[in-house]
């Protein structure tokens, strides 16, 4: 029988850590480990509980979810899923290039949740679209000239259809979406996805997100 995820809460608001303990620990294939109220607490929670995933919050005391997202990253304690009202766009880049693996809005339904919770325990990452196009555009608005730039030698390691997956997830799509785009099986592009990961030494689908905006294969337009 598989371990079930691990997964601990990192909010300031003891109401919202509880709404989300209640939607995940009915889950057979999750259990809630800890709850910490901010960055600090994060840490230690972390370090004793040892989560697959923590779902952070970004505005806290002592420390914010960004530099805690940072120091989780760098000491290998789970994947982190930043929650977020989406109130400060610089929070969220910030918070991209800490590491975090993926983002929720906190107004996201419970599957949504548990969806960002799954995909991350299994070391992928969940970009929403806005997201997406958030980033997108905040890296378009500080970078000038990407289409000018000569592709990055790396692309050519890929295959064709490779390259298509690549764009695909550039612009926020699932693999079901993938799937359905390029007509192809889910299974296929889970292993598509994985090989583009694996070639361009990628963390996860946020970093494919930048580096296919930098190799210029997609615009904050897309």
């Amino acid at each position: 029988m598989t371990e079930p995820l691990r997964v601990l809460l990192v909010d300031d608001h003891a109401m919202v850590r509880s709404g989300f303990a209640m939607v995940l620990s009915v889950e057979d294939d999750i259990e809630v480990v800890g709850e910490a109220a901010d960055g600090l607490q994060a840490l230690e929670r972390a370090r004793e509980t040892r989560p697959d995933v923590v779902l952070m919050d970004v505005q806290m005391p002592r420390m914010d979810g960004i530099e805690a997202t940072g120091h989780l990253v760098a000491e290998d304690l789970g994947h982190v899923v930043i929650v977020t009202t989406f109130d400060r766009d610089d929070y969220l880049f910030a918070a991209l290039e800490a590491g975090a693996s993926g983002f929720l809005l906190k107004n996201a339904g419970p599957e949504q949740l548990l969806d960002a919770v799954r995909a991350a325990g299994r070391g992928h990452a969940l970009l929403a679209p806005e997201v997406t196009r958030r980033v997108i555009g905040k890296m378009a608005g500080g970078r000038d000239g990407t289409a000018d730039r000569p592709e990055p030698s790396e692309l050519s390691r890929l295959t064709a259809r490779e390259r298509e997956v690549l764009v695909l997830l550039g612009r926020g799509l699932s693999n079901g979406e993938v799937a359905a785009e390029l007509v192809l099986g889910e299974a296929t592009v889970k292993t598509h996805v994985s090989n583009v990961l694996a070639k361009l030494h990628l963390r996860d689908r946020v970093q494919a997100v930048v580096f296919a905006y930098e190799a210029g294969l997609i615009h904050p337009t897309d």
